[in-house]
């Protein structure tokens, strides 16, 4: 077996394989790595097997002015490990210094038995099945995790709940290809460990976003010890095998280990300067707000990110990534922003990272580093102004001019790219729920042991006159139906939709917006019977359904004003008498009510052969105001009738009356309400 690592600053390294003794302690048989290839220590071990879990040791200068943390006393895990196993039961042992991290020496605790362990790996495993392949324009994302998915499952077996095999159980499957969604997106399964803080007050890092080991999965969500990596290609192959897709939530902006004070267990034991972002005296440049800084301007960091996605695009089947705090990925050595960035230029023009789906969370910790539009061609991103714009509109706190650009693709920030690059979204893991948006005016985090200070307070959310539960039939009606006016803006909208798990189900987190360390009921979604989500869940199913037999909307390229067939414009908007915004009207802030008509004789979308499709047209109403109003619906010649097709006054969404309306039929819109309109091709 041979074994490899990296580090341009060790003077020797030590591979260690560990065992238990008669008493079950962890105990070593230590093998040197004689042989040194451009900063690559390496050498031939015989007899090793998979399953042995091993660990290095690396002897070196320890220098913390000058970012040198060499220290054999701690055992590290390897970053290129494929399984990683145990958690860190002594924080003490894995600090690699005494006394103060800058001017105390090295640490003489020794970690063995204190850290986790890499163990090595036979290589394939189960079919991972054929890949969806998607189109973007297509493409409906849903935002999980892959315990709190199914950790309160009835039908799936308790020993199978919270696991990759419980994700992809039947009746999990079933519920994610009935509400139509075409991607899930799982929140962090690379090896993670908990942070130092949560660890001495008895919590978990649940949403996983402290990465360990940027090549296994975690150990966590396998439902035997030691399967990680099978069940892990099953779960992707039970998606694909119903056409949807697996896209990974990345962590390659910072890891476990924190700033100099945190624990060595890896990178900052073998060559810190070469893993992270170092400033003149030593210290870690913190961009991401997680104490430590993967530097994107090293050739060992650009090389360790793209073996880590290849690994699991290329073996295990993944068909996207979504980089979290992706702008750190684009500033080397903590610096400016540059979108051809090296490693950002390397992910795109690798062979097989170029052909997945790439999503960049399109800021970091700081205001340089928020660059929503500021990626390349190749990535889409998550668009916040989308989510604070739909926020704001449906709370009544802003004018037209931003919802257009939102509803249409968002041609302001991704001109160049095409509409799916916008990754549209009004709720995340991060942040209020669906319910949570419409029940709280302020975040409930004292749950989470930091007395409240953690989370965001730009919640731009509205409780709809009442703070939490409340049993007020009005208050409970208005937040029902402002749940359904976000997500049909969200789904009705060009561009790529995002869900986030449980908001079609209701799901509350009782007004936490940052229930990352809650590993417990609060973040699982809630499967039982309750009226109110059989509701939603059908209204949900409805807009996507609606989606996807409708090509006029989610159309792959922007509107530009061009003529169709029909003689009308690809996109106008309408104001409540059916006549053309002016440019006044768009400066009119006290405006709450938009038509969009969208032309679908010429949605220039193409089916599988690469023809171009017709679509009817659509007629969409938003009305945000607090008082109902009054709309004209627009003249004959945009369409000779006009069919409600969604409601959002409507429990379900369908419309109390479906019978064809006329053009100028004059019709009023209640209080905060959405009216979608399908007109009818004309035949020539």
């Amino acid at each position: 077996m041979r074994f490899a690592v990296a580090s341009s600053v060790a003077d020797a390294v030590e591979l260690c394989l560990v065992a238990e003794d008669e008493d079950g302690k962890q105990v070593e048989q230590r093998v040197e790595l004689t042989e040194r290839t451009f900063g690559i220590w390496h050498g031939v071990v015989p007899g090793v097997t998979p399953g042995q879990r091993y660990g290095y040791r690396v002897h070196g200068p320890y220098d913390p002015r000058r970012g040198l943390r060499c220290n054999p006393h701690k055992l590290l895990v390897d970053p290129y490990a494929r399984r990683v196993t145990g958690a860190v039961p002594d924080l003490a042992a894995t600090r690699g210094y005494r006394g103060d991290p800058m001017t105390g020496g090295p640490s003489r605790t020794d970690s063995l038995g204190g850290v986790p362990l890499s163990v090595v790996t036979s290589p394939g495993g189960p079919d991972t099945g054929r890949r969806p392949d998607v189109p973007f324009e297509e493409t409906v994302v849903y935002e999980l995790h892959v315990k709190g998915f199914t950790k309160l499952h009835p039908d799936v077996p308790k020993h199978l709940r919270g696991t990759y095999l419980g994700l992809a159980h039947p009746a999990v499957v079933e519920h994610l290809v009935r509400l139509g969604v075409t991607a899930v997106e799982l929140l962090p399964v690379h090896t993670h460990a908990d942070e130092p803080m949560l660890l001495r007050s008895g919590r978990h890092n649940y949403w996983g976003y402290s990465t360990l080991g940027f090549l296994s999965p975690h150990a966590g969500y396998a439902s035997r010890a030691g399967h990680e990596v099978e069940e892990f290609r099953t779960m992707v192959a039970a998606l694909h095998a119903v056409g949807i897709e697996v896209i990974l939530d990345v962590v390659y902006n910072h890891t476990c280990e924190g700033g100099v004070a945190g624990p060595t267990l890896s990178f900052r034991g073998f060559d810190a300067p070469a893993y992270y972002a170092i400033d003149d005296e030593g210290r870690d440049r913190d961009i991401t707000g997680c104490g430590n800084t993967l530097d994107p301007g090293s050739p060992t960091v650009v090389r360790l990110v793209v073996d880590s996605m290849r690994y699991f695009a290329a073996e295990l089947g993944v068909d996207g990534f979504r980089l979290d705090l992706a702008s750190a990925l684009g500033r080397p050595h903590a610096g400016a922003f540059d979108p051809d960035a090296t490693l950002l230029t390397a992910i795109t023009t690798d062979p097989v990272l170029a052909n997945r789906k790439l999503i960049a969370e399109p800021w970091d910790a700081t205001g340089e580093g928020y660059r929503v539009g500021g990626f390349g061609a190749q990535w889409a991103e998550w668009n916040g102004r989308f989510r604070d714009g739909a926020r704001d509109f449906w709370r009544g706190g802003t004018g037209l001019r931003d919802l257009a650009y939102r509803l249409s693709g968002s041609s302001d920030l991704y001109a160049g790219r095409r509409p799916w690059a916008s990754v549209n979204f009004v709720t995340a893991h991060d942040g209020f729920t669906l319910r949570d948006l419409v029940s709280y005016d302020h975040k409930h985090n004292h749950e989470n042991g930091e007395h409240g200070a953690d989370g965001t307070n730009d919640n731009r959310s509205w409780n709809c006159g009442a703070e939490g539960e409340t049993g007020d039939p009005g208050v409970l009606a208005l937040r029902d139906r402002q749940a359904r006016n976000l997500l049909a803006t969200l789904l009705l909208s060009t561009g790529t939709p995002m869900l986030l798990a449980g908001d079609e189900r209701w799901r509350t987190q009782h007004g936490n917006n940052n229930a990352y360390c809650l590993d417990n009921q609060t973040s699982w979604v809630d499967w039982s019977a309750d009226p109110r989500a059989d509701d939603l869940l059908a209204f949900t199913r409805r807009l996507i359904a609606l989606r996807a037999a409708s090509p006029a909307l989610r159309q792959p390229q922007f509107f530009d004003g061009r003529p169709t067939r029909s003689g009308e414009p690809d996109l106008l908007w309408l104001r409540p008498d059916g006549e053309p915004m002016t440019e006044q009207d768009w400066f009119d802030e006290s405006r709450r009510t938009l038509g969009m008509w969208v032309d679908g004789s010429e949605c220039l979308s193409r089916d599988r052969d690469g023809e171009l499709v017709a679509d009817d047209s659509w007629l969409l109403l938003l009305h945000s105001g607090a008082d109902q109003v009054e709309v004209v619906l627009p003249s004959e010649r945009y369409g000779r009738r006009y069919i409600p097709v969604l409601d959002s006054g409507t429990p379900r969404g369908v419309p109390k009356d479906t019978d064809p309306l006329p053009p100028g039929k004059r019709i009023t819109l209640p209080a905060r309400s959405t009216l979608l309109l399908r007109a009818p091709r004309i035949s020539p």
